[in-house]
């Protein structure tokens, strides 16, 4: 597995209605998407800084992953996601050198990534995300 690049950081927020304006008016962001992921009980909003995203995280149901974490944790940074070219190859590269896999196999994330996330307790306490564009 060789990434290309960071693909974007997840920050967990309570409220994407209080967290995009801190993005908009104090860091000179732009708002370029927000979308609902169903099946991940998340509502996202994305920014872009330079090559990499900044994915904003708001749970739609306290017993979604993202709603379990805010609980746990508060808000903050989520995860990392790096960009791989060949997921599924990736994902038996993690495998194979003993790492946890969440996701056996890829799923659908938001922006149309293909995606799959590898367990925070073999990643060192960061829970990473692969994404693979297949319509690059």
């Amino acid at each position: 597995m060789k990434p290309s690049h960071i693909e974007h950081i997840g920050i967990a927020v309570n409220s994407l209605d209080a967290a995009i304006p801190y993005y908009e008016q104090i860091l000179g962001t732009k708002c370029y998407a927000i979308e609902e992921v169903a099946d991940q009980k998340v509502k996202t909003a994305f920014f872009r800084i330079g090559q990499t995203k900044i994915e904003l995280l708001e749970s739609t149901d306290p017993e979604g992953p993202v709603g379990k974490f805010i609980e746990k944790k508060g808000e903050g940074i989520h995860h990392i996601a790096f960009a791989v070219n060949g997921l599924e190859a990736a994902l038996d590269d993690a495998k194979t050198a003993g790492i946890r896999l969440i996701d056996e196999t890829p799923r659908k994330g938001a922006e149309g990534l293909h995606i799959a996330f590898l367990h925070p307790k073999s990643t060192f306490g960061v829970l990473t995300e692969l994404c693979e564009d297949k319509n690059k």
